[in-house]
């Protein structure tokens, strides 16, 4: 019994093959990419100011960028390695459907208007029309509850930042009423 060993001669890939199944690896280098930028602009913060405590301003922003390209390296290595990720398996996505462009498009709408308006009107007004807008165009069809749960998630949230953690934002005509 002889066994009969064939080599195989390999070919040397050129990059698009290679990077062909490996596009894992476009998000490896948008991750170091976003690493990178919150890690620079994190070393501009300027620190003119009085701290109170040990954590300054400079703390997270250098965590989160470090994270990101401890993500991106371990990613890169394991797409590297063979590994990749898993298709689309969820219950409620038809992945032969179209996309919804009119939802994208209508919530758009809603983020535009809101930044277009905000200092116009101001956050409580502004963050209503955001906030309706949002809930029309995502299928939400009450034309007593969406107004008033709109105005109320705008009331609340304008309450929140401005006035409990100091966070200034335009109040618009109910800047007295608020």
């Amino acid at each position: 019994m002889t066994t009969e060993v064939t080599a195989e001669r390999t070919e040397p890939r050129s990059g698009r093959n290679w990077l062909k199944g490996r596009s894992e690896l476009g998000i490896c280098a948008l991750l170091a990419a976003l690493g990178v930028l919150v890690l620079v602009d994190a070393a501009t913060i300027s620190t003119d100011f009085t701290q109170r405590g040990p954590v300054g301003p400079k703390t997270v922003p250098s965590i989160v960028g470090a994270l990101l390209l401890v993500v991106a390296v371990l990613l890169a290595r394991d797409v590297l390695r063979g590994g990749r990720g898993e298709s689309e398996t969820g219950e409620d996505v038809d992945l032969s459907e179209p996309s919804d462009w009119r939802t994208v498009l209508l919530l758009s709408a809603a983020f535009l208007a809101n930044a277009a308006l905000i200092n116009l009107i101001g956050f409580p007004l502004s963050g209503m029309i955001l906030f309706w807008g949002c809930a029309y165009a995502l299928g939400s069809r009450n034309t007593v509850r969406d107004p008033l749960v709109a105005a109320a998630l705008s009331v609340v949230t304008f309450f929140v930042f401005n006035n409990l953690l100091g966070v200034p934002l335009p109040g618009g005509p109910l800047m007295g009423v608020l």
